[in-house]
């Protein structure tokens, strides 16, 4: 698979880096003070690089490809990443183990936090699905991320938007026409993008897809021009993974 592709999937398909290479809900609105309390920003040294949802009080459920060596604290608890949140430092990053980067298959990883987040009226804590739930086309579910509205302005407040569930085979049809992802990965969810200019983009990797008010699936990848609506966005589905994130939350980490 050549470089672009990689370069792609791990730089601008994947959504990567709220402020090194922006961030985008396509046509969302500020989600609201009191809901969504489950977000959590992953921050390196410069600021926010992928969102995240908090599953247990001690761990956060976000995208394997938004590892990074600088990747050091979670933020909780504020809709504005221009003010302090609850902080705490990441001490385990539990990748899938079959993640491979130059396919986005698996594409899904726990973060074991140095203490406990408070849980109360500020930070919340979302469900993950049980097994192989079943979402159908249309469904209406949400995506929510920090960044950008347009195309280098930038924002610090939270955003979310609607996106429907698009058919599997409709899915695969459409990403086999794109010259970047010759093959869907298995365990995937397409929400968002297809026939329609609402969906994630940059700096949104790693957040949920929220759908029956649980952590249904984890923003993997799009197209690199967020708003083209011939490609749905794909997200990791995170039912498939149950017995994993169980085996690690028993254990306690990886």
């Amino acid at each position: 698979m050549h470089a672009l592709y990689k370069l792609l999937l791990l730089r601008v398909l994947a959504y990567l880096g709220g402020n090194a290479l922006g961030a985008k809900i396509i046509n969302g609105v500020k989600v609201q003070e009191d809901s969504m309390r489950f977000m959590a920003s992953l921050q390196t040294t410069d600021g926010h690089w992928c969102g995240g949802s908090l599953i247990r009080d001690n761990f956060v459920l976000t995208a394997a490809h938004c590892d990074n060596d600088g990747l050091a604290k979670v933020v909780f608890g504020t809709h504005d990443l221009k003010n302090t949140g609850t902080v705490r430092h990441i001490v385990q990053k539990c990748k899938h183990p079959d993640y491979h980067n130059d396919t986005a298959e698996n594409d899904i990883m726990l973060l074991k936090l140095s203490q406990s987040v408070p849980v109360g009226e500020t930070i919340q804590r979302i469900q993950v699905p049980p097994p192989n739930m079943n979402l159908q086309p249309n469904q209406m579910c949400h995506v929510a991320g920090w960044g950008e509205t347009e195309a280098g302005r930038g924002v610090d407040e939270l955003r979310v938007v609607g996106v429907s569930v698009v058919d599997q085979n409709v899915c695969r049809k459409q990403w086999s026409n794109s010259k970047w992802i010759p093959h869907l990965p298995a365990n995937v969810i397409c929400a968002g993008g297809y026939r329609t200019l609402k969906g994630a983009c940059y700096g949104d990797s790693g957040g949920p897809l929220v759908c029956n008010g649980m952590a249904a699936g984890v923003v993997s990848f799009g197209h690199e021009d967020c708003s083209d609506p011939h490609f749905p966005n794909v997200y990791t589905d995170v039912s498939k993974f149950h017995a994993w994130i169980d085996q690690i939350l028993k254990e306690k980490g990886c």
